[in-house]
Order: C-alpha cells, then structure tokens, then sequence
C-alpha cells in the first residue's frame, strides 16, 4: 500500500509500506477513506521534533472495515467508521471516568501511521465508532474532522467550562482553535472572541460563531480581552497552540476564577508558579479523549447540524501530501485533507 513517511525535517515522502495484518484478536484492518495533516505534524516537519529513521506518519482517520479479530464485536465489515488519534479500550476505570486518550492500554495511532491506504487499529471494539450508514461523500470532512481536531476543539471548550452567559477567548487560529469555537457556540457561550492575524481565518471563525476577532498577540493581546470584558478576562480560554507565548497568554487573559482549557501540545512551557497562584485560574487540559465525544459528534455531523469540515481548505491525493505538509508550515492551508 502507499504511505506517508517522515526521514528528516522537510523531508515527507509517499512510499510503498507493507499492508497492515491482524496481529491481535481485538484488531480491525480498515480501508482509509480520508485522512489529513495535523498542526502537530508539523513539529517533526520543522524539525522541532527529532526523527531518527523513516517514520510513518499521521493519526487522523476515517473508512471502511475491511477485517476485524476474532474478539470483535462492535464492528463488522463494511461499515464506515470514525476512530481516535488514540486507540483505547474504553472499559478500563480511566476510560469510564471519560479520558479514553489516558487508557490504561492506550496505543497511539501516530505510531501506525494512518495517511496510508489501510490501517491497523488496536483495541477496535473501544476505538470505532460506526456511522449508522456509509456516509455521503461531502460528509466525510466533517467526520475526519470529529478524528482529531473537532473533538479536540470541543474537549477544550468543554474543560474551560464554556456555556450559557459565559464569554470564551480562544488563543490559536489552526483548525482546533477554529474548533473551539464552533465547540462554544454549541455551548451556548454568549460571546467569543476568537485571536487570529489571519483574514480567511477570522472569516471561518466569525461563520463558526465567534462574536470578535482580536488581532493583538502576548501582552497586547491580553490587554485587548481585558478591554472587551470589562477589566477582568474571560470566562472561558481555550489554549489550542502549545507554546510558551500561547499558554501564558490564555492564563493572563483568564478572569479569576475562570477556566483554561488547554489542548496545544506543549513545547517547553514552564509555568510561573507565583503567577499562577495568584491568578485564581483553574487549568484542565492535556491530549483530548476524543473518543468520549464521538457518539455526540458523529450524530450531529450526521444530522447536517454542524459543519467542521470546512476547515479543510485543501484537498489533496495522498501521493500528494508533501504538498499538504509545505501549504500548512507556510500557512497557505488551514488544514490539508488527503485521499487515498
């Protein structure tokens, strides 16, 4: 089959891979209807994450069941599926308490690689979420998008308690910040105010919902939520960059008391212990189970009540998806979806 691989910084390569096999009982094979580049394949790309040998690459996903293990039994051939960025068994005491992404036998699809043609998805009966038919094809943005980045997105607004009478700030204009708050908006969140430099990103998360658009970043950026709220900050943050700059910039725009979801993969953030005790924020965040969510999400996509795949602004063959990873690191695409 062909796959996507990483041998160096800027060095993405479309190669032959062997195809995948049951190797467990709990095992499912599935064909790759769509998958994409995420923002945090971008860190090997730019060689902020060290690659030391050819390494598949990608953890969003969306297809048909080819094969499933003899221990099954959730899913069955021929039905289009929906997984997580982590497999997970959902049964496990950390799965029923809702973070399916800290399983206890968590595996991480990144490590198999999903911008491919077929992949092998542990811990199938915890991971798949079926639709209730095979989708129509203008649908399937939308449900790859519930893989990763919507339920990312809808994780951080859920952990910073966005909802009725709240106002969110959302730092981060990728495809999860843009996410985010569609997320709130669903929420109920009175206001949003989204911080993005960008036009065609700012456009996106006025349709998604967002009620303002501040352009000011760190200090100025800060100073302008305050602006908007009064003096105190927003209710709501979500942190969807992982960055030292971000993270500091999501607490100090946070009101006391208020919520700071966080869902950017941290890059050597260190937290001031002093300003953070003083801030009275409460932080609650980390890598988004987004398998608690897809029931929820995939009925609403379904439905046509909500529309996350327009984050999706390149579509590209997956022999292509070189040009996926330079149109995202030069910010030519919010988000590039490739297709076996």
């Amino acid at each position: 089959m062909r796959g996507t691989l990483i041998y160096g910084p800027r060095d993405v390569r479309s190669e032959e891979r062997d195809d995948p096999e049951i190797i467990t009982a709990t095992d499912a094979i599935i064909r790759i209807s769509a998958t994409c580049v995420c923002g945090s394949d971008l860190w090997p790309y730019r060689g902020i994450e060290a690659v030391s040998e050819p390494t598949p690459m990608g953890h969003e996903y969306v297809g048909i069941v080819e094969e499933v293990g003899s221990e099954v039994r959730t899913v069955k051939p021929g039905q289009f599926v929906v997984g997580s960025f982590f497999a997970s068994d959902n049964t496990c005491e950390i799965c029923r308490a809702g973070y399916q992404s800290r399983c206890v036998h968590a595996e991480p699809m990144g490590r198999i690689g999903t911008q491919a043609e077929f992949a092998r998805i542990p811990l199938a009966d915890g991971t798949l979420v079926a639709t209730p038919e095979v989708p129509d094809d203008d649908l399937v943005p939308s449900l790859l998008a519930a893989s990763d980045v919507l339920g990312t997105g809808w994780f951080a607004a859920v952990a910073a308690e966005a909802g009725p009478g709240k106002t969110v700030a959302v730092v981060g204009d990728g495809a999860v910040g843009l996410l985010g708050v569609l997320a709130a908006k669903r929420l109920g969140a009175e206001r949003i105010i989204a911080m993005s430099r960008h036009e065609p990103r700012q456009r996106l998360a006025t349709e998604f919902g967002a009620t303002d658009i501040v352009s000011e970043r760190g200090d100025e950026g800060v100073a302008r939520i305050k602006d908007l709220t009064n003096g105190l900050g927003a209710h709501s943050v979500i942190e969807a960059v992982g960055t030292q700059e971000s993270m500091m910039q999501a607490i100090r725009a946070t009101r006391a008391g208020g919520h700071v979801g966080y869902v950017g993969v941290a890059h050597d953030v260190q937290l001031p212990g002093d300003e953070l005790f003083f801030s009275a924020a409460h932080l609650h965040g980390g890598p988004a189970p987004v398998r608690r969510f897809l029931p929820e999400l995939i009925g609403l996509i379904c439905n046509r009540e909500i529309d996350p795949g327009k984050v999706f602004d390149l579509d590209l063959p997956l022999a292509d998806a070189a040009e996926g990873y330079r149109a995202m690191d030069e910010r030519r695409s919010i988000k590039a979806l490739l297709r076996p």
